[in-house]
């Protein structure tokens, strides 16, 4: 069986992390992967088992996913657009899949409508037409305009034959964040979260006992580190709170780095790189402190560590905002508005999580890449029997 993945990251990399966790998942199950990926490269990303196949990437001007840009940081150009729409067709042209996932699109994406429409249809102008399926993570952003809800749903009808959602329906579910219409529906099938396998047990040390912090690269995470390395100073000063915080901060951001280090003493706050290991450090530590994207909040969850979430609210995001208000609901779990972000809020957050034991997740809840798999493969032999 051959499986085609479109999907097109324009901030983080959540959006393709997950996807390349669904692809491993199929190609595990010996199917032939290929993912089409729109956004700008992230060699950090593995794409085991799948085939990558990268378009004239784009990225969002911050967080207004309205303005996108090319890889040289001007507005995307009509050719451009032509030339991602040619290579998105000619890749379904020439590999025929028999399951063809949208990850986001409809519910999202909409400044790439015209390409996404375009790649349907010609799936649904081929001899065989694939299988084709939405994929979307637990929270969506809510619609603008109600004619938003009208669009998605008639695309939804025109187009898919299911929508992978990639959540536990009990802890949250879809229409937390989206109308559902009657009709939408009978299209959901849950998998549960797509999350990678847990961490090899070693016999490190790193980490133990520590508050962590880890917010991502760029103006996105810069105010959560700061507010960090200064509550790390007032706790060095009152003796509160666990002695070592250790910030991973991304790998380009050396002179925010340097900055950080100078705001508290060396024995108390360690900033390095962020590590392959961080999932490791994660379980070791005492509590978390990060933003509350999906792959974040999932690691501390499945880690069990007191977290508390400061949710990324720039522009019109509030995808975060509502995850960490579902996700506060539970013990061990504090959520810290950026606009309320200082170092003796984070201090008091802290306080109130430590030591709390959070509700491990159910493994049928933790196992959505294998669930999407048997759910794709139901659906596949239901389509051609």
């Amino acid at each position: 069986m051959k499986l085609l993945i479109a999907v097109t990251h324009l901030l983080g990399t959540g959006h393709l992390s997950r996807a390349l966790a669904l692809a491993e998942a199929f190609a595990a199950r010996g199917w032939s992967v290929d993912v089409v990926s729109g956004g700008r490269p992230a060699p950090h990303l593995g794409s085991s088992g799948a085939t990558l196949h990268q378009l004239p990437p784009l990225a969002s001007d911050g967080a207004d996913f309205a303005t996108l840009l090319a890889a040289d940081g001007r507005p995307a150009d009509a050719a451009l657009f032509a030339a991602r729409q040619a290579m998105l067709t000619g890749l379904l042209d020439s590999l025929r899949p028999d399951v063809l996932i949208t990850e986001l699109f409809p519910f999202g994406r909409r400044a790439l409508a015209a390409e996404f429409d375009t790649l349907l249809e010609r799936a649904r102008a081929l001899p065989r037409p694939p299988l084709t399926l939405a994929s979307v993570r637990d929270i969506l952003a809510p619609p603008s305009k109600p004619k938003r809800v009208a669009e998605t749903e008639d695309r939804l009808l025109r187009f898919y034959d299911g929508v992978l959602v990639h959540s536990d329906p009990t802890l949250i579910p879809l229409e937390d964040s989206w109308p559902l219409t009657p009709a939408m529906r009978p299209l959901l099938r849950y998998t549960g979260f797509v999350v990678p396998p847990p961490p090899v047990p070693d016999d490190g040390t790193d980490g133990s006992a520590e508050i962590l912090v880890t917010a991502g690269g760029g103006p996105v995470g810069r105010p959560v580190f700061e507010a960090a390395a200064r509550c790390a100073a007032l706790c060095a000063a009152s003796g509160a709170l666990p002695r070592r915080w250790r910030l991973l901060v991304a790998k380009g951001d050396a002179a925010l780095a340097d900055r950080l280090r100078a705001m508290a003493p060396a024995d108390r706050l360690l900033v390095e790189p962020v590590r392959p290991d961080f999932r490791a450090l994660l379980g070791r530590a005492s509590a978390a402190v990060g933003r509350c994207g999906y792959n974040t909040a999932l690691d501390c969850l499945t880690a069990g560590v007191p977290s508390v979430f400061c949710p990324f609210e720039d522009g019109k995001e509030v995808e975060q905002t509502i995850r960490a208000a579902i996700l506060a609901r539970q013990p061990g779990i504090a959520t810290l508005r950026e606009a309320d972000l200082t170092p003796d809020s984070l201090a008091q957050a802290l306080q109130s999580v430590l030591g709390a034991r959070i509700p491990p997740l159910s493994p049928a809840s933790l196992a959505g890449a294998a669930r999407s798999v048997e759910i794709v493969e139901t659906l596949l032999a239901e389509k051609t029997s």
